[in-house]
């Protein structure tokens, strides 16, 4: 988060308030030996500008009509320069406190970095600088990442010759340890690897500062990425983690990582899903994967390989309006990110990381194959790091900085108690996390980001003042990292690489529900007889429980599914039909019906079994269940699927009963996905009295309902299409001829084959010859998925045009024979998953050759 001294809107406000803080920024200045004292005095300035601007702009609008000026440029500079400061702090006391402690604190760590730098400087010459004197210093900024432990920061010192040094306020040993991790790993692969030179000492140390190098070609892009590759193996290993954009930097095609504090990082079961926990132990958790940070205002990719410029900030920052003028005033909106200096540059452009995906890969399975033929070599390097310091992230960083940042707000500057109690949202009911809210509050007021260690051998936590917690950790993060290794193998290797290619595939895109390429032309038919198509769905079933995760008393999947239709997201399937392990059980007991194979309905009761204590946490918390939403994607696509598996699987049918009774009676959206549209087909299609009569309550809302959309998933084909169904199953003239307007209503892409948005969609909604007919005239599509892919134009084919319909089954089937199953995730990335999913494919082969009803029409049983 920005704070207020950081905004777009310029520097003179922040030195005309600095300036009217002068009385206290001069006295801690007198305690800096030249030539620092006046670098110290300007940042030391936007320090205390940092914490007392909100205050500082309230007695600002407060003096308006009492200040000089004609301007209001004029009239905020009176302001500055006539504060008493002695009247303003005996209102805020608290905040006289927190500007006295910040520069105290300053001082210290400027003399505390000043005299070990002193006592240093010939070990950093021969060291870091290669024997080669930099010359005199000339600059020390300070302020470089997050302060901790009383005001420390990382620190840039600048040298005469312009060289550079970094400054760790904090105990450097475990990188030592991990630079002879990776000497290690550049011996065993030939991949040579590079880290930062550095100088340890007690509780700090000095680096070399690595700067960002551009690649002189695309050849030197793709050794960058065959490097991260392996350095990837190798944290995924040691179950490293916070690999973020600021931590790595691309020097030429050397991927150099700075910050390797959260090495051996704890990982703390995330509830019951095995899928969530092993996402949670996977390649993901490193944070060099694209990593998606969502808001209002859009996505950013924070990870490694992402650190996006130019993009807004997904988050409304705090910023300034009219800053430098009497109508200043905070406001809450989206700033450009800045970059960083993570990505290889290729002639001044950052590369995009998707594009080297196979060099990347490559890189991977070098590093993983070393471990596993030398992991007794590794496991004695690990086991040397049992005693280092290892940080332990409680929480993610930005909302501590959240928490400073909103503590600073006048209200709670006139009595501390009051700003205890606004750090009261600290308390979450966790166990573990409960226990550190002193500690992090302490951390807090004294204006740190609340700092927490361990050591990868202990159970044992340590607070920023060194005070010990035993237990605290459910084992040590050491025995963890070798348990990985020594279970590391062949099939692990293949898991984490779909879980690196499909994070690949999440990388913010604008997303697009329209039918994309056609099927290469060479692709050999297949003759669709039943047997076949059984043969090709149970191909496909067995490629899902091949990537089933299983827990004690459930089973479910990860995925790369559409969070909100605005982007991809590597997650552990949720409960939903559409792309939740509801759809994915229904395809499994659809199969098993037809096969008599136990292992399909096995894993489909399997998944099924969490739903009972959702829909009763729904039950207890109606915003969850109004969160959730109807249509496909929420509780009426769970209803549609569990009134398909009741007698499939032998579910107790108190289940459908349970989630009938939590449907939303209002929605936000009208659409057939998620909103009443959906909603009013399911309960027609379940049909049992009380969900036709939510069916007539939906109708009515429908009627009604304004939409600007096209299309059959989100638009008025669906619409027109659910009314159509409606009035045609209570003989109800008014919803025909609303849905009749509706579909009329409904613009055509002709350009758009799919089922969601095109052609498809449009030929079922209207049930039109003439639509079918123009579809069958297409190529066939790449895509074999349901929602806007392959088998979704089948669906629209086979009720007026089945040569058409069978003609493109056989040539799906040469596809799926030649080139495996093609999901309509970015790249054609394999998720379980119904609509884009392996899940939908398998339904939709069995479509083809058995009566299966449609869940793209939810069909009645």
């Amino acid at each position: 988060m920005t704070s207020a001294a950081e905004t777009s809107t310029g520097e003179s406000w922040t030195a005309a308030f600095a300036h009217a803080l002068r009385p206290l920024i001069d006295a801690a200045r007198t305690e800096v030996a030249p030539p620092f004292d006046a670098s110290f005095a300007e940042q030391l300035g936007r320090r205390l500008v940092a914490i007392a601007a909100r205050t500082l702009v309230l007695e600002l609008h407060n003096a308006r009509g009492t200040l000089a000026g004609s301007t209001g440029t004029e009239r905020f500079t009176e302001f500055t320069r006539n504060l008493d400061l002695a009247e303003l702090f005996t209102r805020y006391p608290v905040l006289a406190k927190l500007l006295a402690q910040a520069c105290e604190l300053a001082v210290s760590t400027h003399h505390e970095l000043s005299s070990r730098f002193t006592r240093d400087r010939a070990e950093i010459v021969r060291i870091v600088f290669r024997g080669v004197d930099p010359g005199a210093l000339t600059s020390i900024e300070t302020g470089r990442g997050d302060p901790h432990q009383q005001g420390r920061t990382v620190a840039v010192l600048t040298f005469e010759s312009g060289a550079r040094l970094i400054y760790r306020p904090r105990p450097v040993g475990l990188h030592v340890r991990f630079v002879d991790q990776l000497e290690w790993l550049s011996k065993r692969t030939g991949i040579e690897l590079r880290s930062p030179r550095l100088v340890e000492r007690d509780g700090y140390g000095w680096l070399e500062f690595v700067d960002q190098e551009p690649c002189a070609d695309v050849a030197g892009v793709a050794e960058f990425y065959r490097r991260l590759g392996a350095l990837l193996a190798l944290l995924y290993a040691v179950d490293g983690t916070d690999m973020h954009y600021e931590n790595l930097i691309a020097c030429g095609d050397q991927p150099v990582l700075v910050d390797v504090e959260t090495l051996f990082h704890p990982t703390l079961t995330p509830g019951s899903d095995p899928a969530a926990l092993a996402l949670a132990r996977s390649v993901h958790r490193t944070a060099l994967l694209p990593h998606v940070l969502l808001g209002d205002n859009g996505v950013v990719d924070v990870s490694g390989v992402g650190g996006d410029q130019g993009v807004p900030s997904p988050l409304d920052v705090v910023d300034w309006a009219d800053a430098g003028t009497d109508r200043m005033r905070l406001v809450r909106r989206p700033l450009e990110t800045p970059g960083a200096f993570n990505r290889p540059l290729l002639s001044g452009v950052p590369t995009e990381p998707a594009d080297y995906q196979d060099s990347l890969l490559a890189g991977f399975r070098a590093g993983y194959d070393a471990i596993l033929a030398h992991r007794d070599e590794l496991l004695r390097l690990v086991r040397a790091c049992a005693s280092e310091e290892v940080r332990f992230v409680a929480r993610a960083t930005r909302q501590y900085a959240v928490l400073l940042d909103e503590s600073t707000h006048p209200s709670v500057l006139v009595d501390a108690l009051d700003r205890d109690l606004a750090f009261g949202v600290l308390v979450v009911d966790d166990p573990l996390l409960d226990r550190l809210v002193p500690f992090e509050v302490a951390d807090l007021w004294r204006g740190d980001v609340p700092l927490f260690t361990c050591r990868p051998g202990s159970r044992d936590l340590w607070t920023a003042s060194g005070l010990r917690l035993p237990g605290m950790l459910p084992e040590p993060g050491l025995h963890a990292v070798e348990r990985k290794i020594t279970g590391m193998n062949e099939v692990d290797r293949h898991d984490q690489q779909w879980v690196i290619t499909a994070s690949l595939a999440s990388r913010p895109r604008p997303v697009s529900h329209r039918s994309g390429a056609s099927l290469p032309g060479h692709v050999a038919a297949v003759d669709p007889d039943p047997a076949r198509l059984l043969v090709a769905a149970c191909g496909i079933a067995d490629q899902i429980l091949a990537h089933a995760v299983t827990g004690e008393d459930r089973v479910n999947w990860l995925g790369l599914e559409l969070v909100d239709d605005r982007h991809w997201a590597v997650q552990p399937l949720g409960a939903g039909l559409s792309t939740g392990y509801t759809g994915v059980a229904l395809f499994l007991a659809e199969l098993g019906a037809l096969t008599g194979a136990a292992r399909y309905v096995d894993f489909a009761a399997a998944a099924m079994r969490p739903l009972p204590g959702l829909l009763e946490l729904f039950g207890s918390e109606p915003e969850l269940a109004a969160a959730a939403g109807g249509g496909i994607h929420g509780l009426a696509g769970i209803c549609y699927g569990l009134a398909r598996m009741t007698p499939l699987l032998g579910l107790d049918p108190s289940w459908l009963k349970s989630a009938v009774s939590l449907m939303p009676r209002e929605d936000t959206s009208v659409s057939v996905v998620d909103g009443v549209a959906g909603s009013l087909a399911a309960m027609i299609a379940i049909g049992t009295p009380e969900s036709l009569a939510l069916a007539g309550h939906y109708a009515t809302e429908l009627r009604a309902a304004v939409c600007r959309e096209n299309g059959f998933a989100r638009g008025l084909a669906g619409i027109g299409w659910a009314l159509r169904r409606y009035a045609a199953a209570v003989s109800d003239e008014l919803s025909h001829v609303a849905g009749r307007a509706f579909l009329e209503s409904d613009a055509i892409d002709p350009a758009d084959t799919g089922w969601c948005s095109g052609l498809a969609g449009a030929a079922l909604a209207r049930d039109d010859e003439r639509l079918v007919c123009l579809l069958a005239a297409r190529e066939p599509l790449r895509d074999m998925s349901l929602c806007h892919g392959e088998l979704g134009v089948i669906e629209a084919l086979s009720a007026h045009h089945p040569g058409a319909a069978t003609r493109r089954t056989a040539l799906l089937l040469g596809a799926l024979d030649e080139h495996g199953a093609r999901c309509a995730a970015p790249g054609g990335v394999a998720s379980p998953g119904l609509l884009t999913g392996l899940a939908g494919i398998g339904h939709g082969l069995l479509r083809r050759g058995f009566p299966v009803p449609s869940v793209l029409l939810l069909d009645s049983l």
